[in-house]
């Protein structure tokens, strides 16, 4: 349970106590209070000062072997690959170690922005390794996997040597050396102590309510950050084609022309895929997650059953086929939909 978390239920709590009891008896009986055990098993998140850390040590040589067994499939065998999720490592330097500021994040000397750049506390690093991977098992990892995993990043990062130990007192040392450590405001309301103005971190705990640190000198048009490089446009597919139907999410259109028309109103079995979400796993001819609907094709052609065996993966999931990674159940589309979509695949879909 993060600190947000536990600061809500706090907040809840006490807005109940101080509003009305009557709030609360109205469930009385229903539930159960959590147990300790319960509540532990949330409660493992990692804060910038450390704590919540467990003690455990490991080093890049043994994160190498770790990395390779549990990781690489995703993000490469040095944390470069852009085939699945963005590059972990990259973008910078020993002169950023030193100052603590990216400078790549400026000069946008390095082409996309990788998670070494950007993340300012090593605690980020074990706290989201720790909880989230890896991702077809997380929270498998020992704490000892945790510590060899993080040592290997920061050691291709050039952020410490192959052979430190990574353990619950050195990670500190190594927070000292991260590359954007200097590059994360503290002075907001959910960081505690005295004003940076004078001296401290954070502002004391007072939340900025009246907005008076964002609505000045604002933006007259949206002016792009960063944007994927040419080479790299269609790594993931076409992002357009791969809007979820829950979350803010956008799509940009990273494909070739041709399936800016076919988005427009080409296959309407195409427009189905994107609607169900198909597409954000899978493309018409590339790999993105899960394996090109070309591929699958060209994989059970000649089958008899294949139709029956492709309908009960999409709708009950699945997983060894294509590798590791999981094919979730696909609950929310309905039978026929399922048996269009399958049709479609081993007719040979296209893109237009």
């Amino acid at each position: 349970m993060s600190r947000f978390c536990k600061t809500l239920i706090v907040m809840a709590v006490a807005a109940g106590t101080a509003g009305s009891a009557l709030a609360f008896d109205r469930y009385q009986g229903i539930g159960r209070p959590a147990t300790a055990a319960e509540v532990q098993a949330w409660d493992i998140d990692v804060r910038p000062d450390f704590a919540g850390l467990p003690k455990g040590s490991g080093d890049a040589i043994r994160g190498m072997d770790i990395w390779e067994a549990q990781c690489a499939s995703c993000h490469g065998y040095f944390a470069e690959s852009n085939e699945v999720f963005t590059p972990l490592v990259g973008g910078t330097t020993k002169e950023d170690i030193k100052t603590g500021r990216v400078a790549a994040l400026v000069n946008d000397s390095f082409p996309q922005r990788t998670t070494m750049m950007k993340v300012p506390t090593v605690s980020t690093l074990w706290d989201y390794i720790n909880r989230a991977m890896p991702w077809t098992a997380p929270k498998s990892l020992s704490a000892d996997e945790v510590y060899s995993l993080v040592a290997f990043l920061l050691n291709l990062a050039e952020v410490i040597p192959e052979d430190f130990e990574l353990n619950q007192d050195s990670i500190r040392e190594v927070q000292e050396r991260m590359p954007n450590r200097n590059g994360m405001t503290t002075d907001h309301g959910m960081w505690p102590g005295a004003s940076a103005s004078k001296g401290g971190i954070g502002n004391g705990g007072k939340p900025d309510v009246k907005a008076t640190a964002c609505m000045r000198d604002c933006k007259k048009e949206v002016v792009l950050a960063s944007a994927l490089p040419e080479h790299a446009q269609d790594a993931h597919g076409n992002l357009a084609e791969q809007n979820r139907p829950v979350g803010g999410v956008r799509g940009v259109q990273t494909g070739a022309p041709a399936a800016e028309g076919a988005q427009a109103g080409g296959d309407p079995l195409l427009a189905l895929a994107t609607e169900k979400g198909c597409m954000a796993c899978h493309g018409v001819a590339n790999k993105i997650v899960g394996p090109g609907y070309n591929e699958i094709a060209a994989k059970y052609k000649g089958q008899a059953d294949a139709a029956a065996s492709l309908f009960e993966k999409v709708k009950n999931g699945g997983q060894g086929t294509w590798g590791a990674i999981p094919m979730p159940p696909q609950g929310h589309v309905k039978d026929d939909e399922i048996k269009q979509l399958v049709q479609w695949i081993m007719s040979g879909a296209k893109a237009q």
